[in-house]
């Protein structure tokens, strides 16, 4: 038994740390005092598939004149006002710090609307032959808002940027269909817009345990996750969506997910999903959303608990090979 010993100490400890986290964590609710009117725009795009954003333009124009169409609804009194817009990700292909065009149209829809507008974009720079995906906030009156510029932090291999891309191509040329490599951000997506602090996530980077928590250590209220499923189809975008609430429940925030081609949709605290758009047509989609100030356990503890439980497995199999050898040496 005495073998056993340092496992059954290492087990205790763990049980006790968590127990310890659990009856300590803050409500992460806001207790349903603070709230925040968010309008999710999703705009689709000409048609499914790789080549999606062949048609950078319609993109940009299907989110600008759906929000254009919510600011008319507004002024009509039939839909209440946003203090936020969110668009997706790939809303903008077009660098609007760089194309004035583009500019104009995101302002114009800001503008109309009479709240920022997360938007996004895809930037270029900093480098030659580089470029950002990110979400950028867009304020009415003044245009873009640099401050508060999220910079995605795990760009896709061989989607977002090809790594080693000489020896790749000895491989199949069909790599330089990324013609640009995307970078990584260096900081979370922690933005203050203002009516709310947001902890903004691009695409598959909310199946990432600590890019989600990064925001929410960060000050983060609400978690958006900014999507394009464009090059996917429904089954994938609902497997997103589940992440999302998992994200929901596991940090007690309020979430939502904006995807240029669905599923979109807002998520409670507790995981409930409200609002779901459709796949592949256009939708946009306003709700009150309560604001979270608290930490979970799970968001105090972050990874230390699957730490814990891998040192405890291999613990576990260290004391049943040191068991076993001293049975097989033991005098019969």
């Amino acid at each position: 038994v005495g073998q056993w010993r340092p496992v059954a100490g290492l087990t205790a400890a763990l049980l006790a740390v968590l127990a310890v986290v659990a009856g300590g964590g803050e409500s992460a609710g806001g207790g349903g005092a603070d709230e925040v009117t968010v309008a999710i725009v999703q705009g689709n795009v000409p048609r499914l598939g790789l080549d999606f954003n062949a048609q950078r333009q319609a993109v940009l124009n299907n989110h600008v004149d759906a929000t254009l169409k919510l600011a008319e609804q507004v002024a009509a009194g039939t839909q209440r006002r946003p203090d936020l817009v969110v668009w997706p990700e790939n809303s903008s292909d077009i660098d609007p710090l760089r194309n004035p065009g583009a500019g104009y149209r995101i302002s114009e829809a800001a503008d109309a609307i009479g709240a920022p507008i997360l938007v996004g974009a895809v930037l270029l720079g900093p480098g030659e032959g580089q470029v950002r995906n990110a979400g950028l906030l867009w304020r009415p009156g003044s245009g873009p808002d640099l401050a508060q510029l999220y910079t995605k932090r795990h760009p896709v291999p061989f989607a977002e940027y090809v790594p080693l891309r000489g020896i790749a191509r000895m491989v199949s040329s069909e790599v330089d269909r990324v013609r640009s490599d995307f970078v990584p951000g260096a900081t979370p997506g922690v933005l203050d817009t203002g009516p709310a602090v947001l902890g903004d996530v691009i695409c598959f980077e909310v199946a990432y345990d600590g890019i989600v928590r990064d925001t929410v250590t960060g000050g983060a209220q609400l978690l958006v996750v900014q999507t394009n499923n464009a090059t996917f189809d429904v089954a994938e975008a609902r497997q997103q969506l589940a992440m999302v609430r998992l994200r929901a429940v596991e940090h007690g925030r309020a979430a939502l997910m904006a995807s240029t081609v669905g599923v979109s949709g807002f998520v409670t605290p507790d995981g409930r999903v409200s609002a779901a758009t459709g796949f592949n047509t256009p939708a946009v989609v306003v709700r009150q959303m309560q604001l979270g100030n608290g930490r979970t356990p799970a968001t105090r503890v972050g990874v230390w608990p699957e730490v814990a439980l891998a040192a405890l497995a291999v613990a576990a199999l260290v004391g049943a090979a040191v068991l076993r050898r001293r049975r097989e040496v033991a005098p019969g």
